[in-house]
């Protein structure tokens, strides 16, 4: 697969995974309301950061292979 194809896939597999991400973190943050403010900021630096490792063997595919 030329990495064009492999690019626009890659592409729609990263928008599904962050709009499903970002729904179950704010989901699991609306729980955190009664939470301690240090555990809700704990919470979602964790999840804000933690996209990325589902999504690097995605990245590294992408942009692997011939052109």
């Amino acid at each position: 697969m030329k990495r064009p194809q492999r690019r626009i896939i890659a592409s729609l597999i990263i928008i599904v995974f962050l709009v499903l991400w970002i729904w179950g973190a704010a989901t699991l943050g609306s729980y955190l309301v009664t939470a301690p403010k240090w555990l809700s900021m704990i919470f979602f630096a964790v999840v804000g950061i933690g996209w990325v490792v589902p999504l690097k063997p995605i990245f590294g595919w992408m942009n692997s292979g011939k052109e």
